[in-house]
């Protein structure tokens, strides 16, 4: 990137899908008819969470705002061609509505019921299932120690997260969106607002407002603006097995161990492929150091130990697998509440934070990218309020509680 000064109405650091997100919604945007550039450190994506991710979609939260961001996605993804077509051509993501499977034993069991509740009032289309039906529906499941599952009929499901960045990222190039190779080393405040944004190469970009869009360096950029935010980066494991077993239509499923799985493409001549792996266990964040050469690598003793055993006793058919590749993939996690942190920053107000999704990144990214558009471009919030996940909450340390985390 040239080292000379230039200036744009809108920068984005970040341009994954999040970032991408923001700038097509922007370009779309009748209302705006400003310069965007998109800076991006590797155009590959090859270590983006976007691409490393499981990619999916979900409507089981216990957050009201977190439920129609989600149902926002579903309808966004449900239309690809509609938003993201370029000459014509609609983009493939092969959208899967699978649906979900959270389980409860007895103890958790008025917890999933309190979720189903506000899932439903959201109008999300979830069944609450007790173990007998759950037995009837999923023959292959072992519900002895189940007391019930909630189960999404439609709406929810997995998709290819790779696709959908690309398709934000190529309609908003079509759209006039100025995509830069490079990295972002400070924005540069001034008057309490960001007046520019400095590049590690020496070139600089003033601006009219900035958006970090930066996943896991999110908290190292905002600090140069004076800006703390919790977001640390967080090792995730995705691991792939083959089954010969009959799992019939396997939905995504939570396991009350915090384990998760789901089929990925068709069947071969190994069997049913399937990706999994499961949250951190409590205590033992497995935190990782962005420049340790090692971080990429999976660790298969996790696999071994805890997403295994977990999945076996309660798939009987997953004792017997055949493991296949495996991959490690960074979440931006955010340490006060695990849920996004967006909206103008306070104290800097042309300062857009799109930071610490905690996993949640991809399929909240048709939501967040048109409310932080709304919001740059015509100053507030114009069809789905996003104020409960601002950065207020967070100098106000007033965590926003989410049950279903995985």
């Amino acid at each position: 990137m040239s080292s000379r000064s230039e200036s744009a109405d809108v920068v984005v650091c970040g341009g994954a899908a999040i970032g991408s997100s923001v700038a097509f919604h922007l370009a779309a945007d009748p209302g705006f008819t400003g310069k965007v550039i998109v800076i991006e450190t590797d155009p590959t994506y090859r270590f983006a969470a976007s691409a490393l991710s499981a990619a999916s979609i979900r409507q089981q939260f216990s957050s009201p705002v977190n439920i129609r961001i989600s149902m926002h996605g579903i309808d966004f993804l449900r239309n690809i061609g509609g938003h993201l077509a370029v000459d014509g051509e609609a983009p493939a993501i092969d959208l899967h509505e699978g649906g979900y499977l959270y389980l409860a034993g007895p103890e958790g069991s008025a917890v999933l019921a309190a979720n189903h509740a506000i899932q439903s009032r959201e109008g999300a289309d979830i069944a609450l299932y007790a173990a007998d039906m759950l037995r009837s529906k999923f023959s292959w499941l072992n519900v002895e120690d189940i007391a019930c599952g909630a189960f999404g009929l439609s709406g929810e499901g997995w998709f290819d997260g790779w696709a959908l960045l690309l398709a934000f990222r190529r309609k908003a190039r079509a759209l006039g969106v100025d995509y830069r190779q490079g990295e972002v080393a400070r924005y540069v405040v001034e008057g309490g607002r960001v007046a520019a944004v400095e590049l590690t190469d020496g070139g600089r970009i003033a601006c009219g407002a900035a958006v970090n869009a930066t996943g896991t360096h999110g908290a190292r950029l905002a600090a140069t603006a004076g800006v703390a935010i919790p977001v640390r980066s967080m090792k995730r494991n995705v691991f792939t097995w083959t089954c010969r077993g009959d799992v019939g239509a396997c939905p995504l499923l939570i396991d009350t161990s915090g384990v998760w799985c789901r089929p990925e493409g068709g069947r071969g001549v190994d069997g049913q492929l399937f990706i999994g792996g499961a949250s951190p266990p409590a205590g033992a964040d497995r935190e990782w150091i962005e420049t340790d050469p090692d971080v990429r690598e999976p660790d298969w003793s996790f696999f071994e130990e805890t997403v295994w055993p977990a999945l076996a006793h309660r798939i009987p058919a997953f004792e017997e697998i055949k493991p296949g590749r495996a991959w490690t993939g960074p979440y931006d996690m955010n340490g006060l509440d695990h849920n996004a942190i967006i909206g103008p920053a306070i104290g800097v107000p042309n300062l857009y934070l799109a930071n610490g999704f905690s996993g949640h990144g991809l399929q909240q990214s048709p939501a967040v990218g048109r409310g932080l558009a709304e919001h740059i471009a015509h100053g507030r919030y114009l069809t789905l309020d996003l104020a409960e996940l601002g950065h207020a909450r967070i100098v106000g340390n007033r965590p926003l509680r989410e049950s279903n985390v995985i």
